[in-house]
């Protein structure tokens, strides 16, 4: 290593990491000049050439002809004997370009340098790897299963680069083995240390939207925008879309004819319900259309706390309200209004709370979770669906459907 040809003893950095000469060459300098601070306390008055055809790096070291006994600064300095021996017409004042050899710096100092020329590659390859990424933010990416943990699967790209799917950002009926290739958004980049992590979401709304864009050409070519995703993943979805284009209907280009252009989305998302519904700015149209199936009699709404009270015929309230109260709660996140669902005839009905007396408070509670909030919206359930939608006993329901059948028999 004595002429310094480093540029391709380090050729595999090059190769692998596709580096090119340029910063490689750079990152060398950065590399010596490094080491003969350490070596000499100051690089300012070296001068490294490096000879990018041959591979050749030279250094060359300028310090001022002072004379003998006046050396007070020994890497800006040389005495006039020393400098004499050099070159012998050399004379005070004058400068002296005295070149340095690798052997110069020491074997340990060669060691330390080789170390940190490849942390600085791979420092240059991390920061590569990690604006790629973070310009992916947001985008469909496909990657293979490596390893499994409890909290989060392993996945390695063609490139070799390592991203993360945690297990809250994969949908509950996610299963993978090693091996198999798993699609979801770039959900966040951010740098660690030196080390970029990549964070994969399937969970996420975007990534529902970008397989929308994905899977269906008018979404793509633009002629339909998607304006909002709401899910529960695995369980339910709604999608909000629209057209410029009176000719289109957006919601039948979405979903295909019978269902072929959403079929591949929702078996992506382990067989996820995905309600298409056309967007409006109509408020209490777009509530309406939010809340399908269920078909609405009318809509108050309160802009100042954002609510909207949501009239229904009794046969319809346990499709606004949908299973385990998926639907009703998506409607609420579309169109970012709480929404209160009361059944046509209300006025007759009973708040669950005013049963507490008889009623304890956490079996109201359970009710409540699935929009059963009065008497007769209990009462309109047979015992078997109760027992179903709910986690209490059968019992228990029984004895509260004795107790409410007993309010309005009074």
């Amino acid at each position: 290593m004595e002429n310094l040809a480093l540029i391709d003893s380090f050729s595999e950095f090059k190769d692998d990491k596709l580096i090119d000469r340029v910063t490689l060459m750079s990152i060398l300098e950065d590399v010596f000049r490094n080491a003969l601070k350490r070596k000499y306390g100051d690089d300012d008055n070296f001068d490294i050439i490096i000879n990018p055809d041959k591979g050749d790096l030279e250094i060359w070291r300028n310090r001022v002809v002072v004379a003998n006994g006046e050396v007070e600064e020994p890497n800006q300095e040389i005495s006039l004997s020393d400098a004499q021996k050099i070159e012998a017409d050399y004379e005070i004042g004058e400068d002296v370009a005295e070149e340095v050899k690798l052997i110069d710096l020491g074997r340990r100092s060669i060691l330390a340098l080789r170390q940190n020329l490849i942390s600085k590659i791979h420092e240059h390859d991390n920061t590569n790897i990690f604006k790629y990424f973070k310009d992916l933010e947001g985008e469909i990416y496909t990657a293979e299963v490596h390893h499994i943990r409890h909290r989060a699967i392993i996945l390695l790209d063609d490139d070799g680069n390592e991203l993360i799917l945690p297990k809250e950002k994969q949908i509950p009926s996610d299963f993978f083995r090693k091996g198999d290739n798993v699609r979801g958004i770039i959900e966040s980049v951010e740098l660690k240390g030196n080390k970029p992590s990549i964070v994969m979401s399937r969970a996420h709304p975007k990534f529902l939207e970008k397989l929308f864009e994905q899977e269906i050409p008018e979404v793509f070519d633009g002629l339909i925008s998607v304006k909002k995703v709401v899910r529960i993943p695995g369980e339910k979805a709604k999608v909000a879309v629209d057209s410029y284009d009176d000719r289109i209907d957006p919601v039948g280009a979405c979903v295909g004819m019978k269902g072929s252009r959403i079929h591949g989305i929702v078996r992506e998302l382990g067989n996820e319900n995905i309600d298409v519904i056309n967007y409006t700015t109509n408020t209490q149209l777009f509530i309406t259309r939010a809340l399908s199936p269920a078909k609405v009699t009318s809509v108050k709404l309160d802009e100042e706390n954002k609510r909207a009270e949501v009239i229904l015929k009794p046969e319809e309230v346990s499709k606004a309200i949908g299973r385990g109260g998926h639907n009703i709660r998506l409607a609420g996140y579309l169109t970012g209004y709480e929404i209160d669902v009361l059944r046509e005839g209300a006025e007759e009905d009973v708040e669950l709370s005013e049963f507490k007396d008889e009623i304890e408070d956490w079996i109201i509670k359970e009710f409540e979770k699935i929009g059963l909030d009065t008497a007769k919206s209990v009462l309109e359930n047979n015992l078997a669906e109760l027992v179903k939608r709910t986690d209490l006993e059968e019992e228990t329901i029984q004895e509260v459907l004795n107790i409410l059948k007993e309010e309005f028999d009074d």
